[in-house]
């Protein structure tokens, strides 16, 4: 392997769940262009602003400032951290609850990280811990991530981006 190689390799390895989303969408910046090709090979343009935020509790209460203009929410799990589990569950409640998502269908999509961790909890043990079967009024997803090597986040993503393009942009 050149030393060029090597170097992408290593580089792509130590960086984070968003800089891997922002390249999967072709883009090193906060707001991005995707680009979807529909049934009738019609094009549309989504734009994606995407606000990190930290789920340290310092930021929680943050969270509640970007609800009323979002039209679609990522909500990350670490899979390998079973005694947050309680603590996840009550925060997406509260997300949930809140006025200016309650009453939206707003899609959410769930990635669950660190799959790649022993002992790491699979989709169906976090959709049971989190209770996702009750969230009826909004479309939602989960895919299993490794933010490290960037498995699962394309297809993740291009379920957002159909979800946002049909509710908002489409109007269904």
């Amino acid at each position: 392997m050149s030393d060029k190689c090597e170097e992408n390799l290593q580089r792509r390895k130590k960086m984070g769940l968003f800089d891997r989303l922002a390249n999967l969408l072709g883009l090193r910046k906060k707001e991005v262009n995707v680009l979807v090709v529909g049934l009738n090979n019609s094009v549309k343009n989504v734009n994606f602003t995407a606000f990190d935020m930290s789920g340290h509790d310092r930021h929680r209460s943050l969270w509640e400032h970007y609800y009323k203009d979002c039209h679609g929410i990522i909500f990350i799990i670490d899979s390998s951290d079973k005694l947050r589990l309680v603590v996840v569950k009550e925060e997406l409640d509260m997300l949930l609850q809140h006025p200016d998502v309650a009453g939206r269908k707003i899609p959410i999509l769930f990635l669950a990280n660190k799959m790649d961790l022993p002992d790491s909890l699979t989709t169906v043990k976090l959709v049971a811990g989190l209770g996702l079967e009750r969230i009826q009024n909004k479309p939602w997803h989960i895919r299993a991530t490794n933010a490290l090597t960037g498995e699962g986040l394309q297809p993740a993503i291009e379920w957002l981006t159909d979800q946002i393009r049909d509710i908002f942009i489409n109007k269904r």
